[in-house]
């Protein structure tokens, strides 16, 4: 039987997305996305725990990402989650963990301004289809 391996994370992006075109045209984008914890301490006071998560989306997921994401902005996010190395400019070898997105809903309100399609500036959108993206996996990735 194979493994799974899903992440489900809701959080509010903590930079708008960065995106690079690959050779033979492939995009990805790149940010960072903030999950947020209420708890009490032994005193009773309440903290706010904060973990900060990096996130990947490739092809239409990230041209998605591009057009849509920004700052602040609340999203759910389905994936996968990677460790990769890499050298460093020292030729230091560091291991970084990001989660792979397959799916983005945009949640809440976004923002006014530049880039917002008309019609779309107010009102949640967490329920509607029509903001949820998914990246179709690549035929060496199916099951069969």
């Amino acid at each position: 039987m194979a493994g799974v391996n899903k992440v489900i994370l809701v959080g509010n992006l903590g930079k708008d997305p960065e995106v690079r075109h690959l050779e033979g045209g492939v995009s990805v984008a790149h940010f960072t996305l903030a999950t947020n914890e209420y708890y009490k301490d032994k005193q009773g006071t309440r903290v706010e725990r904060t973990e900060w998560h990096n996130i990947s989306a490739w092809r239409g997921l990230a041209d998605m990402a591009d057009k849509y994401l920004k700052k602040g902005q609340q999203v759910y996010i389905e994936g996968k989650l990677r460790t990769r190395q890499y050298q460093d400019k020292d030729q230091q070898t560091r291991y970084i963990t990001e989660i792979i997105a397959d799916e983005i809903s945009l949640l809440g309100g976004r923002p006014q301004g530049p880039g917002t399609p008309v019609g779309e500036a107010n009102g949640t959108v967490a329920a509607d289809p029509a903001h949820s993206f998914r990246q179709e996996p690549e035929l060496d990735q199916l099951p069969f």
